[in-house]
């Protein structure tokens, strides 16, 4: 199976955690809402996969390119 990292593409704040561990998701799904400079950006799965691990918690601050959530395939 294949460890799929999931990466902020911004700067920002964990408004919304959409997924819990263990959940199967679809490429393209919602898996965190992260706000910055006011705007919501959604964080999508960019395969198929399981949620094997979220890396972060809601109100937590995060980096550009900062993982986030770690899939299997």
């Amino acid at each position: 199976m294949a460890r799929i990292e999931i990466e902020s593409d911004v700067t920002g704040t964990v408004w919304k955690i959409e997924v819990k561990e263990g959940v199967s998701v679809s490429e393209g799904d919602t898996l965190i809402i992260l706000e910055s400079m006011k705007m919501e950006i959604p964080v999508l799965a960019s395969d198929d996969g399981k949620v094997v691990e979220v890396m972060v918690e809601e109100e937590e601050p995060v980096s550009e390119g900062q993982i986030v959530v770690v899939l299997e395939a």
